[in-house]
């Protein structure tokens, strides 16, 4: 199974990009948010792997210096993103 929390723990982003996100958390809403992002056949256990995808997928257009790049909405999908991470349910150590 796919530790969500490690994979947005490694991520390395601009700290201003991740401040910003920071701040969205709390207006986050996930049943108005989050259908931004998802298209209707996505079931709730892609969520994650479907932001990630296209987290990453701005990440690249921000790297590469393209000039459509959306910031404000690399910002919504890093909000999405810590946000169901926060939703996860967390392990019990033993």
């Amino acid at each position: 199974m796919t530790d969500f929390r490690i994979i947005l723990a490694n991520l390395r982003r601009p700290r201003l990009l991740v401040r910003a996100a920071r701040f969205g958390l709390e207006d986050y809403r996930r049943d108005r948010d989050l259908r931004r992002f998802l298209q209707d056949s996505d079931s709730y256990e892609t969520i994650l792997p479907t932001l990630l995808a296209e987290e990453a997928r701005l990440e690249h257009s921000r790297k590469t210096g393209d000039l459509t790049y959306p910031v404000v909405r690399h910002i919504e999908v890093l909000v999405a993103l810590m946000a169901e991470v926060n939703l996860l349910p967390r392990k019990v150590a033993l």
